[in-house]
């Protein structure tokens, strides 16, 4: 008989007056002969089950199976299945140590003779259910181990976020702006700072002074914030700086980039 848990989802949202967005990124990928045979079937039949669900296949992430094996190996242990020991990080925490940048993680566990009987319960489960079809994410890595005649596993989904650097995160920003017909300035130096306050305005040395500072915390370099958007439409604005530096509050293991842009007329 099988056991199942309900799945995990763990989604973060930032916004106003720091305010974000969301971008794919080019991840890590093995191919299907590098992974374990009992994982890659789990992974085409979910991805069997999402095409029929009109949702995207995922893709392989070996840090995601890093902390799915890590953690199937203490259930096989255990001789139990469970989302989070006693003294153990949740998903979200096992996926960051793993090196997986991620806004959303979940996981289905389960308990079970051979993968197809593990996926179809999980195709059987409401939660577990919900979890792999889930049209937002689009990474997983999925583990298998064998203890006591049966197969524990554990399958991490996570909605992928790129690690870019500060220069391609800034360009993503300023081809929006530039699409909104705002010329943007080569120095970010000024929005770097910005970006870095607190609050309030930052201040040029020389030349002319912005007129308005938006600053922003998302997984999205997609699109810009609505109060941005709305800015620029007032069609006052015919220039912008902008600027990316190191989140200063966000909390737990979940990936973001922190976002200024400077206005001027």
């Amino acid at each position: 008989m099988n056991v199942l848990r309900q799945g995990l989802v763990l989604s973060l949202a930032l916004v106003a007056p720091v305010v974000f967005a969301q971008a794919p990124r080019s991840s890590r990928v093995e191919s299907s002969h590098a992974i374990q045979a009992e994982a890659w079937q789990l992974v085409l039949l979910a991805n069997q089950a999402r095409a029929q669900a009109g949702a995207a296949p995922l893709r392989w992430d070996a840090a995601l199976a890093t902390a799915a094996r890590q953690h199937c190996q203490r259930m096989a242990a255990d001789r139990s299945i469970s989302h989070q020991y006693v003294g153990e990080p949740d998903v979200s925490e096992r996926a960051k140590q793993a090196g997986a940048h991620f806004s959303l993680v979940e996981e289905n566990v389960a308990v079970g003779p051979n993968p197809a009987t593990i996926h179809n319960a999980w195709m059987h489960s409401p939660h577990h259910r919900t979890n792999l079809l889930n049209p937002a994410v689009d990474r997983v890595g999925i583990a298998v181990v064998a203890s006591g005649g049966s197969l524990y596993a554990v399958a991490d989904y996570e909605r992928a976020v790129p690690v870019l650097t500060q220069e391609q995160e800034e360009g993503a920003i300023a081809a929006l702006l530039q699409s909104s017909g705002v010329g943007v300035l080569r120095d970010a130096a000024l929005a770097r700072t910005a970006c870095a306050m607190d609050g309030g305005m930052p201040h040029a040395a020389s030349g002319p002074q912005p007129r308005f500072v938006m600053r922003w915390l998302n997984a999205d370099l997609n699109q810009l914030p609505q109060a941005l958007v709305e800015r620029l439409a007032t069609g006052k604005y015919h220039q912008a700086a902008v600027g990316s530096c190191s989140p200063q509050s966000q909390e737990g293991a979940f990936t973001a980039y922190r976002m200024a842009v400077l206005l001027y007329y």
